[in-house]
């Protein structure tokens, strides 16, 4: 492959990605109504813009456009420069923090490693931007996971967050390369990869669930994201992708469904499923509501 051809496979990713993201951030609030916005399928009217998922997705874009590869030192620069840029974007506390000190000057490595008394994030803002990581080195999954890891490290230096954003970058792959996905051959090579962790004990159970068991069940078992960490996210995100890898829509409307971080599930599920879903399953009216992430002042000029 080309590095044309990979950056279009990262690009691809990337507007998953932000159509997910901005469409999850679209439901939050009183649980009664969305709960109701949800069965009936009511999208929120007028521009959805998307969050720090979308942003952190972005450097990452950057960072292949220009390099070819995780240049972890560049990335840091491009995160510290975009969070600048605006930092409003729904960024968690400790990504504040991390975002802030690179930006004063302090290496990427110091800070993200002495975070949560030194053992680093294990948070899911790792994984939320690694499909495009998967989608540019879909032919290398050694690759995949050395560059998961390293973008990963400049922000969440646990191995659990890790392990996540492999995960993610494994999955988006495996949809970019198998035109026909089934659920069990996307989770038999997903934890096939996967480091050694909770993450993946947790996506090798996803892979045990039905895609008819109530969501409430699914959530009982894997999480919603609301405990903001990997484990309690990426599983319930692949779990959501895995069965609907050939509908982007009703892969996104899944992701919603189990509340929880709503814009980080569905935009981990975006990047993964716009990659093997037919082109008519992803609503041309949620493409024209969603922000466009390549007119924003964080996207590329070179």
């Amino acid at each position: 492959m080309t590095h044309i051809d990979r950056i279009q496979s990262a690009r691809e990713s990337l507007l998953g990605l932000s159509i997910g993201d901005a469409f999850g951030e679209t439901f939050f609030g009183k649980e009664e109504v969305i709960a109701d916005r949800i069965s009936s399928r009511q999208i929120q009217e007028g521009e959805w813009l998307f969050t720090d998922d979308t942003v952190m997705g972005i450097g990452i874009y950057n960072i292949l456009s220009e390099y070819g590869e995780v240049n972890q030192d560049q990335l840091a620069r491009v995160f510290a420069e975009n969070y600048r840029l605006d930092d409003y974007r729904g960024y968690g506390g400790t990504a504040h923090a991390i975002l802030k000190a690179i930006g004063a000057g302090r290496h990427w490595e110091e800070v993200s490693s002495s975070v949560f008394d030194g053992m680093g994030s294990m948070g899911n803002g790792a994984a939320m931007r690694s499909g495009p990581i998967g989608a540019y080195f879909r032919d290398n999954v050694e690759k995949i996971k050395e560059q998961a890891s390293l973008a990963a490290a400049v922000t969440h230096f646990h191995p659990e967050a890790m392990a996540g954003a492999v995960a993610v970058a494994l999955a988006a792959a495996f949809c970019a390369n198998t035109p026909a996905v089934s659920a069990a051959s996307f989770f038999d090579f997903i934890v096939g990869h996967t480091p050694e962790s909770d993450v993946k004990y947790k996506i090798r159970k996803a892979a045990t669930l039905p895609v008819n068991y109530d969501i409430r069940t699914i959530v009982s078992v894997l999480g919603n994201g609301m405990q903001l960490t990997a484990q309690d996210t990426v599983p319930f995100a692949l779990w959501c992708a895995a069965h609907h890898t050939a509908n982007f829509e009703a892969a996104l409307w899944k992701a919603v469904s189990g509340l929880g971080d709503r814009d980080t599930i569905a935009a981990i599920v975006g990047s993964i499923v716009v990659l093997s879903a037919p082109k008519h399953t992803i609503p041309v009216q949620w493409i024209m509501q969603t922000e466009k992430f390549d007119q924003s002042p964080f996207f590329p000029v070179f």
